[in-house]
């Protein structure tokens, strides 16, 4: 079903019922013309106190009740591995899907559920939600207006806090088969969709990680470093870790062949980035923070990101009204895929790593 130049209300349904569904909710109902109508869980209890909480209608069982009631376009909010059966039922009825992140947990599932939504025509956003902020869009601007020449240095910091409960609280997190990945699959993923997003694709990385503070209760990496060479020839490097007490925050930084600097820092975790480093000719600007901060909880950092939650699907109700790409497209979470897919393979092998499509996502972790 294409919305394309309706401009009746759009009907809204919210696949997954856990934490970051409620920003959904939120943002669709502040974006014009949208009505969130139903909900969906596996588990029917979930859904219907989901529902109670935030004024839906119709909690419903199964995503053939949630497709039947004539929904226009869906929010998948569910764990990592089942996003692409969602995906594919929502593409073969015609409806227009907009999924948290990772898309996918290997990059050939990430391939089928592009391919599908190109064929049958729906509309497929990602929520990157950080390249809303108004200092990561004026980093674009400064790329894209040439004055820092051409980009020839990246450095991103992902230095976050996360407790044991964190984990165990929610049985699908930690493990290879559910989550794909640690600290860079869950955490860091939002840095690399802005690191392509500003400097293009990877041509290789060669990535070193460990589990050194939550290896009782996940498999997955807790922390991890990599350096890359892009296509254009720049060089990025990404450090990444949940094991800090407290968090220090995450930052992006860039440097170009003029020899000018800028960078976007977001601390606490959650809150708006600023442009801590802004040193163009002319326009010298540094911010730091003047004391460290007590680590946040998740809800509160959800609550934070919510307001570019409800740009991000203002802007995917726009794409999918006009037929013109959403802001973060399929294809571009695919990418972001492709190169940390790269980068766990590199982590396994001990060398470096191309973007391959066909090489899925590592399982277990070689000794």
């Amino acid at each position: 079903m294409s919305a394309e130049g309706s401009s009746g209300p759009l009907r809204a349904g919210i696949v997954g019922c856990g934490a970051i569904a409620g920003n959904h909710v939120s943002a669709h109902r502040q974006a014009e013309g949208v009505e969130v109508i139903a909900c969906f869980d596996i588990d029917e209890r979930r859904a219907r106190d989901f529902a109670a909480d935030h004024g839906i209608a119709q909690p419903v069982s199964s995503l053939d009740e949630l497709f039947a009631l004539g929904v226009d376009l869906i929010s998948v909010c569910t764990p990592h591995p089942t996003h692409e059966q969602v995906v594919l039922a929502a593409a073969e009825r015609g409806v227009h899907v907009l999924c948290e992140k990772p898309i996918a947990i290997d990059v050939a599932s990430a391939e089928r559920m592009v391919e599908a939504c190109d064929r049958a025509g729906v509309t497929f956003g990602c929520v990157f939600q950080r390249r809303l902020w108004p200092a990561a869009q004026r980093i674009r601007t400064a790329i894209d207006e040439g004055t820092l020449g051409d980009p020839i240095l990246a450095r991103i910091e992902v230095l976050l806090h996360r407790d044991a409960s964190y984990y165990t609280a929610t049985p699908w997190r930690g493990t290879w088969a559910t989550d794909g990945g640690g600290v860079l699959m869950t955490q860091a993923i939002h840095y690399v969709d802005l690191l392509q997003w500003y400097l293009g694709d990877v041509e290789w990385v060669m990535t070193a990680a460990d589990t050194f503070v939550h290896g009782d209760h996940i498999e997955v990496e807790d922390t991890l470093a990599a350096t890359m060479r892009l296509s254009s020839g720049a060089i990025a490097q990404i450090t990444a870790s949940t094991a800090l007490t407290p968090g220090l925050g995450q930052r992006i930084a860039i440097t170009g062949t003029t020899g000018a600097s800028v960078s976007l820092f977001e601390y606490p975790e959650g809150a708006e980035a600023v442009n801590d480093v802004w040193a163009l000719p002319g326009q010298a600007a540094y911010s730091y923070p003047t004391e460290v901060l007590a680590d946040r909880p998740l809800t509160e950092i959800n609550g934070s990101l919510a307001p570019f939650h409800a740009e991000h699907i203002t802007d995917f109700v726009t794409a999918v009204r006009t037929g013109r790409p959403p802001a973060v497209t399929g294809e571009d979470a695919l990418r972001s895929l492709r190169t940390m897919s790269a980068m766990y393979r590199s982590m396994h092998t001990g060398r470096p790593e191309r973007p391959d499509d066909s090489q899925p996502l590592h399982t277990e972790r070689t000794p």
